[in-house]
């Protein structure tokens, strides 16, 4: 028998989940994360995990793991000192950059630009020019280019370079040529050209993405190969690591040191992909998402059990053309701290969040700011005398002395200063899905809600009551679902080349041939990590536009389908697309702009581990009576230990469901069910 590992690193814990691949058996771990080292909490888990399920290391073979290293880099400014060559006369492309600011127009009075991550003073242009069909215009000068290499090498301090020529996207033979040059008098330092990171169109987002790449490329390589070769040491050279990707796709660890601009979104992704895992088994195809830790809350759209995914990435106010499902995050977590700011005495929640350390009151670990957690501790959502396999210790009165400083500071009492902390955080989630959903042309009433994280289970019932999307549904293991996404993901490359043809004038015979040209790129990819092309499924995408248009919607489809209904297959799905976002659609003028072609490995079927049939009565999985207070007054709730829980049982509110990585609140009016799946389904009660 042999395991893998699904290991999701948040902001306050790590939460790790094992899978026996023969029965389908989980087991479960969260350890406090490890901001200075997010590898030690990987390990501290890994050790507590094994522990608890009594595997030995040697058997797990597969660690699939998703990482916020490559955000945090660029959030926090410790990326790479970045060298830049591109042709001569494009060296202020990044000062240029797009003519936005935010604030709007009266924003340029106080905005402040960031530096730029490759300065200008370290970037050099080279002689050469490619025309737009890709033909060579001017021969790439090696000797000046040389000169200027070794003066730019002299400089020093110099970390990571990058390659990014005119028109490279359509050729890139001069910058091959560069960088096997700056290879020979740069040595070891990761060299990044642009038309192996994004070969498209616009230089502008073009170099800043290969810049990006460059700039996070140190940071993610010497943390994948600590890891990697620590994961050797505990678990044997047999094991193997993948990273998870923005798109919700797997790299493989070589992969993701080599391109981390793709892994900008890892840690949100894992959890739409488990999300969609247990919707998906339970029958449910249209979902909004939401996922709530203990620093931030992310929420998706899924819609005929495929998450959107956008083309671009947005890290702080960069904007990179690199794939990730479309999340949208909000400050707005278990952890987020609680204040009343002196001039407007409203209250306000986040985005600062107490972190892993000290982490809220109710912890005990130093921390004294009110937050999400301590309110929700006040309010009896959060038991603080039941603990089902959990090692955090949580203490009432330090979560009653922190609400009580929102209470003084706007003279109410202890109750409505928490409900209130409770009500502006729901809302500030309610805003995030909204942007997903209404803002994109979707009722919210028409999808089921998902909630998951550590803290999503305790508010996924008022959300439930907000957004009017039913049922909510709770998966098993919901705080440590993310983990559960790393683990069930396929491994995933893509390649792509911009087109820029009228849909109208080129026939399915000719597109077919160009995809089947990028698969073959692709999957070489997927073959340099051990993975036979036998064991490889393809999908292709194109991005359509009217003519005209500054925008693109992306469509995808199968081979099969582009031999069976021709180009209609793509325009008639982009019509309708744009029809559902703009309520218009013109019907003809079609231009592709961007075809590629995805390439997955086949996916490993994991047993789904059986959920018991009757025989244990709800009053058997009941394990204390207690109380909360919802809507300005107390109500009289029962516990339930999830893990008894069988199928078919139903459970009225007001009760509380308590596991080892969440807990999850039935309020008043609602009843909860537990289906085939483990899923509790969440619902009014009629």
């Amino acid at each position: 028998m042999t395991y893998r590992l699904g290991v999701d690193v948040g902001g306050t814990f790590t939460d790790l989940l094992l899978i026996d691949e023969a029965s389908g058996r989980t087991w479960t771990a969260k350890v406090p994360s490890t901001p200075e080292d997010s590898a030690i909490g990987v390990l501290n888990g890994v050790a507590r995990i094994c522990a608890t399920s009594q595997v030995d290391p040697g058997r797990i073979a597969l660690v699939m793991h998703g990482t916020t290293v490559a955000t945090n880099a660029v959030l926090t400014g410790r990326g790479a000192k970045v060298g830049l060559v591109t042709t001569q006369g494009y060296e202020q492309t990044l000062q240029v950059a797009r003519s936005f600011c935010p604030g709007g127009l009266g924003g340029w009075v106080t905005f402040i630009k960031k530096p730029l991550l490759a300065p200008l003073e370290l970037t050099i242009g080279a002689r050469e020019r490619i025309d737009a069909d890709g033909a060579v215009v001017q021969p790439l000068d090696e000797a000046a280019l040389r000169r200027d290499l070794q003066a730019l090498c002299a400089r020093g301090g110099i970390e990571a370079l990058t390659i990014c020529f005119i028109n490279a996207y359509v050729n890139g033979e001069h910058e091959r040529r560069a960088a096997a040059i700056a290879q020979e008098l740069f040595g070891a330092v990761p060299i990044s050209i642009s038309s192996e990171v994004v070969p498209e169109m616009q230089e502008y987002e073009r170099t800043e993405t290969t810049v990006m790449n460059s700039y996070v490329r140190p940071e993610v390589s010497k943390y994948v190969g600590s890891l990697r070769r620590s994961l050797e040491e505990r678990l044997g050279q047999s094991a193997q690591l993948y990273i998870l990707r923005s798109d919700g796709g797997l790299a493989s660890a070589r992969a993701a040191a080599q391109s981390p601009v793709n892994l900008l979104m890892s840690g949100p992704a894992g959890g739409v992909t488990g999300a969609m895992h247990f919707c998906r088994l339970a029958g449910f195809h249209n979902l909004l998402s939401f996922d709530m830790g203990g620093t931030s809350t992310d929420v998706a759209l899924i819609q005929n059990g495929r998450a959107r995914v956008r083309r671009e990435t947005f890290v702080g106010d960069v904007k990179l053309r690199a794939p990730s499902l479309d999340v949208r995050s909000v400050g707005a977590g278990g952890g987020s701290i609680a204040f009343v700011p002196e001039l407007t005495r409203a209250l306000r929640v986040g985005p600062e969040s107490a972190g892993a350390m000290p982490g809220p009151a109710c912890y005990a670990k130093g921390g004294e700011q009110p937050t999400v957690c301590d309110a929700n501790v006040v309010l009896g959502y959060l038991p603080a005398d039941v603990q089902l396999g959990g090692t955090m210790h949580i203490e009432r009165q330090r979560a009653e002395r922190a609400v009580q400083k929102i209470a003084d500071a706007m003279g109410m009492s202890l109750l409505d200063a928490a409900e209130g902390i409770v009500k502006v955080v729901n809302e500030s989630m309610l805003g995030a899905l909204r942007l997903v959903s209404v803002e994109q042309g979707y009722d919210p009433r028409d999808f089921s809600l998902v909630g998951f994280g550590g803290a999503g289970p305790l508010h996924a019932n008022a959300l439930g009551l907000l957004t009017g999307a039913w049922p909510v549904i709770i998966p098993p293991g919901p705080g440590v679902l993310c983990a559960y996404g790393d683990a069930a993901t396929q491994v995933q490359d893509e390649a792509a080349r911009t087109y820029l043809v009228m849909a109208e004038a080129i026939g399915a015979e000719l597109l077919l041939a160009d995809l089947l040209e990028l698969q073959h790129r692709a999957a070489a990819s997927l073959m340099a990590d051990g993975i036979p092309e036998a064991d490889q499924e393809v999908g292709f995408q194109a991005d359509l536009r009217y003519a005209g248009q500054a925008f693109q919607i992306t469509v995808d489809f199968t081979a099969e389908e582009l031999e069976a209904q021709g180009i209609a297959r793509l325009t008639e799905v982009f019509d309708r697309e744009h029809e559902q976002l703009f309520t218009f659609k013109l019907g003809d003028d079609h231009e592709i702009l961007m075809i590629r072609a995805l390439v997955k490995a086949r996916p490993k079927a994991i047993p789904r581990s059986q959920l018991g049939r009757g025989g244990t009565t709800l009053e058997e999985c009941k394990i204390a009576d207690s109380r909360y207070y919802w809507e300005g007054a107390w109500h009289e709730a029962a516990i339930y230990n999830r893990d008894r829980l069988r199928e078919g049982l139903e459970l009225p509110g007001p009760a509380i469901v308590c596991e080892m990585d969440s807990t999850t609140v039935v309020l008043p009016g609602c009843r909860a069910r537990v289906d085939a799946i483990g899923n509790l389904l969440l619902d009014r009660q009629s």
